[in-house]
Order: structure tokens, then sequence, then C-alpha cells
């Protein structure tokens, strides 16, 4: 495991760990320095005497000058306090640097992944469970953090206050030293031998009905009128529910087992003082008391240290699913970069497809073969063919989403490749058939991905104006700032096509590229936002449109439609 943890820990928090390293072995030291002031303490609660029998505590009530043993005692108690409180704070300070460490590495491994999903592409987005990548991204790291990291720094600081208490002990009294390891050792090998498989298998099945619970709830919203009309929620909320109780049932297997450590260790304690009375029975009565006494409060220090290591175990046996996780991210080696590049990559004169081919990874035969076209600057290009010809697909490797299989690309004679697409797709307008509406205002939506303060409002206005919906926005109470609604859940067909062409408008692109964008409106509705297009390329000569659709009537007012198919046909 140590080798997949390093794969997945950055290099800059690899350098920052060696003093995460360094903050534990301190609090480890304090804790100590903590226990062993105590003694004198306790040598004084066990036997009065001891403060001028004792070698130590009669050297410094001499060194002192002390007349008054009850002012010695007052003072030499007031300055184990202040010590004790003062090694508390730096405790304190030191598992700061631990905590902050720990979020900052969640903050880093989350912005990571989040970045990785989104750089590996349409095609792997298409490919996986939308739930999934948001929990991997949101929870799982985080989970990788706290519940597998933290406990490994605990099991380290406390098994070197351990170490310490137990080098002491056998410099005092080998006899206690034993007693402590046969107090506490045989509790951890019975608890580890009891739940080392079952932690990480508990882990793994609540994972999986995490998982499950998320997709159920995501399908359940974003597909509810079909949901609804099928009467297929109570099948759902079965799903639901079942997925739910197997997180309640791990959990409490797991509360379970989170029981276990606490229960050895006080039958241990309990056991070694037992045996500690039976050995001392006979023996110098003082020296008993003292050991007894030293034997009781180091106990009771490492009980809750024993517990808190068998408990970062466990939870490392938990959580240990998102080692896996994360190590298949590779985010090593994942492409993490963030193209904020904002220059646009010229179109002048055409758009060429040479010979284009494409094959998804799963398919067995091309989607697209030997495809060729030229779309001249200014032009209006119909895009049409039976379902599964390759339209979409021909346009998701026009925008740049997916990389052909063979041929090319050219824009003025430019190849289009992964280096030169950011600046392309600055270019372009894109137009789906489910338009993607932000749950934000009618101004944010038209502005997709431009920071707020940076919005020309009023070419947002002319956008929408363009768009036909500029009177319909202004008499909205707020206007532009109207939210619109998670999905555009208060918007018709319609108006969200229509917010998609005012979106590509304020872009200022070059190329609008529509896809099956009227398909799903009635014919009215359909006609008119054709209607719209075509009045948007009257007014701008130079803008070049491209529109895939079933319907002939959606291409009546393109120069030139493109049939997808056996043969790619050309109509004039």
């Amino acid at each position: 495991m140590k080798s997949t943890l390093l794969d997945i820990i950055p290099r800059p928090f690899r350098r920052r760990s060696i003093g995460v390293a360094f903050t534990v072995f301190a609090r480890a030291l304090l804790n100590f320095l903590g226990l062993a002031l105590l003694l004198p303490v306790l040598m004084m609660i066990l036997d009065a005497r001891s403060i001028h029998t004792n070698p130590w505590l009669a050297a410094l009530y001499e060194r002192g000058g002390f007349t008054s043993d009850r002012l010695f005692v007052a003072l030499l108690c007031g300055g184990v306090v202040a010590v004790i409180l003062i090694k508390s704070l730096l405790v304190l300070a030191l598992y700061r640097s631990e905590r902050n460490f720990i979020h900052d590495l969640y903050a880093h491994l989350s912005h990571r992944l989040y970045v990785a999903y989104h750089n590996r592409g349409l095609p792997f987005i298409k490919s996986a469970n939308s739930a999934e990548l948001s929990r991997n991204v949101n929870v799982v790291c985080l989970t990788f953090v706290s519940g597998v990291l933290r406990p490994i720094a605990t099991i380290a600081g406390e098994a070197a206050l351990f170490m310490l208490l137990f080098a002491a002990f056998a410099l005092y009294d080998i006899t206690a030293a034993g007693l402590i390891l046969l107090v506490f050792l045989p509790a951890a090998w019975l608890y580890y031998a009891l739940v080392r498989n079952r932690l990480n298998r508990y882990g793994e099945d609540e994972n999986r009905a995490h998982r499950e619970k998320a997709r159920t709830v995501a399908e359940t919203f974003r597909g509810y009128p079909d949901i609804e009309i099928n009467n297929a929620f109570p099948s759902l909320l079965d799903r639901f529910d079942r997925a739910t109780a197997e997180v309640v049932r791990t959990r409490s297997k797991e509360a379970t087992v989170g029981m276990l450590p606490q229960m050895f260790t006080e039958v241990g304690l309990a056991l070694g003082m037992a045996l500690l009375v039976i050995i001392g029975s006979g023996a110098d009565g003082e020296r008993m008391r003292l050991l007894f006494g030293i034997f009781a409060v180091a106990a009771l220090r490492l009980m809750p240290s024993v517990r808190s290591v068998l408990a970062a175990w466990s939870a490392i046996k938990y959580n240990r699913y998102t080692i896996g996780i994360l190590h298949a991210a590779d985010l090593a080696h994942a492409d993490t970069s963030v193209e904020r590049e904002t220059e646009r990559m010229p179109f002048r004169r055409s758009l060429e497809v040479r010979h284009l081919s494409f094959r998804y990874p799963d398919a067995e035969r091309e989607t697209l073969s030997d495809l060729s076209l030229t779309l001249r600057r200014g032009e209006r290009l119909g895009i049409r063919g039976a379902s599964g010809a390759g339209k979409t697909t021909l346009f998701n490797l026009l925008l740049g989403f997916y990389e052909p299989t063979g041929g090319e690309i050219l824009i003025d004679g430019v190849p289009l490749t992964r280096e030169n697409r950011r600046r392309w797709q600055n270019n372009v307008g894109y137009v789906s058939q489910n338009v993607f509406i932000a749950d934000s205002t009618f101004l944010a939506n038209v502005a997709l991905g431009t920071p707020e303060e940076l919005i020309d409002r009023r070419r947002a206005e002319r956008a929408l104006e363009a768009a036909r919906l500029g009177t319909f926005v202004s008499s909205l109470p707020r206007g532009m700032d109207t939210p619109i609604g998670e999905c555009g859940c208060r918007l018709s067909g319609g108006q969200r096509q229509r917010i998609g062409i005012a979106r590509a408008l304020y872009r200022q692109a070059d190329v609008l590229f529509f896809d099956e964008a009227t398909s799903s409106l009635d014919s009215r509705t359909e006609e008119d936002v054709n209607r719209s297009i075509a009045e948007l390329s009257d007014a701008n000569k130079e803008l070049t449109i491209v529109v895939i659709a079933h319907r002939d009537s959606s291409l009546d007012y393109c120069d030139r439609v493109v049939t997808i198919g056996e043969q790619t046909q050309n109509t004039h």
C-alpha cells in the first residue's frame, strides 16, 4: 500500500509530509513529557515523605531554599499545571499544522480529479456515470485524506508515544514494562484477527450503496416526467431504500466493530492490574504502591492511545476502497491543465473535411468512413441522414470533441489538433437539441463562462433581441437578472433553444453549429426558430451556419444539403 499511496500523493505534498512526520513525533514527545511531569505529583500523593526521601524532589527542595512543604507542593503543582498547559497549546499548534496539510491535500486532489475527468473529454464523460464521477470528486477525495491519511498519522503518533513510554518503563522496572506488553499487545492482536477482513468489505459495500443512491436520485430528478407518467417512482424508491438499508447495515456493523477496542483494552487493563497485585504480594509496600500508581497512570494514558490506533486502523481498512479509485485516476500522469486561452482561431475562407473516418473504441465498424466535404465562409450547410448515420459524431469531430481515427479537418488549411482546438472552439457557437441551461439568470446563461464583472450587458441585450427573446425577457420583473430555474424548467422548449442561439451570438462566433436544435419542438415553434436562424444569416452574410436536422423543412434556408449515409451526397 505504501507505493500506492506515494503514487496518489503529489510530489510537493510528499515534501511537506516530512514536516508533518516531524510534528507527529514532536506531539508524541510532548505527550510523553506531560505524562512524565505527573510522576512527582503522583509520588507526593502516594507518599508525602517522598519530598525528602526521593533524590530528585529532595534536591529540588534544597536548591529552591524551601522551608515549607506546603509551599513547595503548591509551587511544584502549579509549575506542572503551567507546563502541561503550554504543552497542550504546542500540541494544538502542531495538530493544526497536520490538519492544514490534510485539508490542503484534499483541496488539491479534488481539484485535480475534477479537472482530470473534464480533460478526458466527451468520450470518457459519455461512457462514465455522472453520479459516480461526482461522488469521486466531492466525497472520495475527502474520505481518502480524512479516513486513510489522517488515521495513518494517528497510528504513527500513538505508536511513537507507546514506544517512549515502554522504553521509560523498561528503564524503571522491567516487570512493569512486561505487563504493558501483556496488557495491550494481545488485545491488539485479537482485534486484528477478528476484523482484518471484514472492515475492507464493509467499506466497499457502503461505497457501492452510496453510488447506487446517488445514481437513483440523479435519475429521478433528471427524468421526472417520464418516471411520473410511467409510475416508475415506486420501483426507484425501492431501489433507493435497499441501498439505504445497505448503508445502515454496514454502518451498524462498523459501529459494533468500533466498540471492540475499548472492550479489549479495559479487560486487558483489569488483567494487568490483577497480575501486578499478585506479583507484588509480599513485596515492599511503598515500592509496590508507587509502581502500581505509575502503572495505572501509564495504562490509563495508553488505553485511549491503543483505542485510537485500533480505530485508526479500522478506518484505514474501511476506507481503503478510496485508494483504488484515486490510484486508477492516475493523477500523477493525468492532464490537469486548464486552458484559459481566449485567442480565436481565424476562419476566413473554408473548413475542409478530408477523407475523415471515425470508429468508437468499442465499435466493430466505423461510424464515419472516408468522408470529404468543404464548407465555405458565409455558407449555410445542412446535414441530414438516417439515425445512426454519424451526423452528431461528425459535429463532435468538427467541434474538436473527438479526434479522427483517419483523415483530417482543416480550418483555412490549418489542421484541427488537440493543441489548437481551444482556439477553434473560441470561434464557434453550438446549439444542441438539449441546450444546457445553468441554474442562474438569463444574463449569466447568455454570457455563460464569462465572470460576472466582465459581462457586457449591452451585448447580451442585443443577442437576446436577435434570438427573439428580448421582448419576453424585458417583460420580466428583473429583466435579464431573472433566475431561469434548474435546467430551464421555467422555459418552453423554443425559449431554451433561443437561449442557446443568444449564447452563440453573444460569443460573436464566426461559425454556428445547430445539432437538431429544433427536433424536439412543435412544427410552429420549429418554423419560428428556423426563421430566426435564417434572419440571422441574412443580417450577417459572413456568418457560417452548419445545421443537422431530420426534417427537410428545417433545412429549407440552407444553401446546400449534405446527406450522410452509405455514400455522401450533395444537394444544391
